[in-house]
């Protein structure tokens, strides 16, 4: 178990928590959830003791061994895949080089082998002998290839790098385990692979996510940030939304039948109070109506943007049409000979794990690339808006937010386009940030901006809820519901995929397509290979931090 017990921490004079009471206990999964800002992954710097409280503790059940998934990608360089992975038990890992050392010796002595003898003992207690299997089950479960194992750590891709850290955080059964955003980066297969391990893991779970789909397959209980309070609600993400707004609507009921009371008592009392006969009667209503409280019903610190697609033409019938499209980057043919026909009511998810093959398309499709073979045709009717992978180069400038925005808006007006950064979270002051100081969220918000402006009837999204936080995902999620045109995307948001689409395509490994019109989990459903394809290439784009 691991509690917190009336913790304050500030950041200057600005409380971050205050006076935070909370017990997680074993066998549950708690996902942390919380607006953007409200101190999720500083929690979890307090609970692993990396951050000092300004007041109050943290307890941890005597002898329980605690896991924290890393976020520096580079720490572990220069180990191997599989040393980095028993680094997760830091003890084990020292007692096997410890004894490695001993029994490389030349001259060993007696003494050698009294502390040979205490570190096998000790290491046969803590299942050392099983260590590199564990850890191997571990990494081929993330779909880390077996010749891998051995490979260095700075050898390998970023996305790489973050299942074997993924790995050396779940290794060797912890007590508790502390996971901030741990299905960043991972391709379906491995999302899957982890919500299993976590389901049937017995101890106690800390988890921030913004992949709801994620949260409500494996927490049983939802930690709420709001306020700098922390509230515990028994049952998942979905479970927390519906008791947290049930709550609220109970609350002003309530609240309005006081207001009724009140304001029956207060006409009693002053038509009444004048009159002798009715005195005790309006004394009576005055005591009442001092000791009605309405709740104080604070509105949450979660703020949602607006996000609002409209065309400013109807699409035609002619949508789009790809024929024979090939392509090889680097050697590798990533397109094979792909042809498809889009229609006017498409919103068309590219889901599996051949990540380089659907950015090569998107790129092809918008003119940043050319094919090697093939052609493709928008109708004349189209117009196309498109949210890149990588955005860097968009953002490496001291220009405003709103002169860039200004730079894309049909109509050259100030009002008008500080009237869409409100919207999407920018108010005031915020339009004139400069684009290089912005965060990875801010940064999407903008570009998210830049797509409505245009009025496109296409939008084509690479990924776009990758640095967002959970009220960003639901407003876009709506939004893309409710659009009326044409849509190309990917995601590794589970909900997100299946509310969206209403065609799946997959290109596999070898470049070709599979397309089904059906929902997401249908085709999940009805493809039992599907899933297992879902697996990282080698040619999956570099870690973004």
């Amino acid at each position: 178990m691991i509690s917190a017990n009336n913790v304050t921490y500030r950041v200057g004079k600005k409380a971050l928590f205050e006076d935070v009471n909370i017990k997680f206990t074993e066998g549950n999964c708690y996902g942390l959830i919380g607006a953007n800002g409200a101190g999720k992954s500083t929690f979890l710097k307090i609970l692993s003791g990396e951050l000092e409280t300004s007041k109050g503790d943290i307890a941890i059940t005597p002898g329980q061994r605690m896991s924290v998934l890393e976020q520096d990608h580079f720490k572990y360089d220069d180990y191997t895949v599989l040393d980095t992975v028993i680094l997760g038990n830091k003890r084990l890992y020292e007692i096997m080089k410890e004894k490695d050392a001993i029994y490389a010796k030349e001259d060993f002595s007696d003494e050698d082998g009294i502390r040979a003898s205490e570190l096998e003992a000790e290491f046969a207690e803590m299942d050392g002998w099983e260590a590199e299997s564990n850890a191997a089950t571990l990494l081929n479960g993330l779909s880390i290839d077996t010749e891998l194992h051995y490979s260095l750590m700075k050898d390998l891709p970023g996305p790489q790098k973050v299942k074997v850290l993924l790995a050396k955080a779940l290794f060797g059964n912890p007590d508790i385990l502390l996971l901030d955003e741990p299905t960043n980066h991972l391709d379906m297969d491995a999302i899957a692979w982890l919500e299993e391990f976590l389901i049937n893991f017995e101890n106690t779970v800390i988890v921030v996510s913004h992949d709801r789909y994620f949260l409500n397959k494996v927490c049983t209980h939802t930690a709420d940030i709001d306020y700098g309070k922390i509230q515990l609600y028994a049952g998942n993400y979905d479970f927390w939304y519906e008791s947290s707004q049930l709550l609220i609507k109970q609350m002003k009921e309530a609240n309005k039948k006081k207001e009724e009371k009140i304001k029956e008592l207060q006409e009693f009392i002053s038509r009444f109070s004048a009159n002798a006969s009715k005195s005790k009667q309006a004394t009576s209503r005055k005591r009442a109506l001092e000791k009605i409280e309405l709740e104080e019903i604070k509105p949450s610190s979660r703020k949602y943007p607006y996000i609002d697609f409209r065309p400013d033409r109807e699409i035609g019938n002619e949508v789009l049409t790809v024929e024979g499209l090939s392509k090889t980057v680097d050697g590798v043919k990533v397109l094979d000979n792909i042809s498809f026909v889009l229609r006017r009511e498409d919103k068309v998810a590219f889901v599996g794990g051949n990540e380089l093959a659907k950015t090569t398309l998107f790129k092809i499709l918008m003119g940043e690339l050319e094919g090697d073979s093939g052609s493709y045709k928008w109708g004349v009717t189209t117009s196309q808006a498109y949210f890149p992978k990588d955005f860097t180069r968009e953002f490496d400038s001291d220009s405003t937010i709103t002169d860039w925005l200004m730079g894309y808006s049909p109509v050259k007006d100030v009002t008008y386009v500080r009237g869409f950064l409100g919207r999407m979270l920018f108010p005031g002051e915020d339009g004139v940030k400069k684009l290089r100081v912005l965060s990875g969220g801010e940064k999407v918000r903008c570009l998210l901006s830049k797509m409505m402006i245009s009025g496109a009837n296409i939008l084509i999204l690479d990924d776009p809820t990758n640095h967002l936080d959970m009220e960003s995902i639901t407003a876009l999620n709506n939004g893309l519901i409710k659009f009326p045109g044409v849509i190309l995307f990917t995601s590794h948001d589970h909900q997100f995929v299946e509310t969206t689409a209403n065609r799946i395509m997959e290109i596999m490994p070898d470049g070709s397509l599979i397309d089904k019109i059906t929902s997401y989990d249908e085709y999940l459903a009805n493809d039992e290979g599907a899933r297992k394809r879902f697996v990282y290439t080698a040619q999956i784009e570099e870690d973004e931090n």
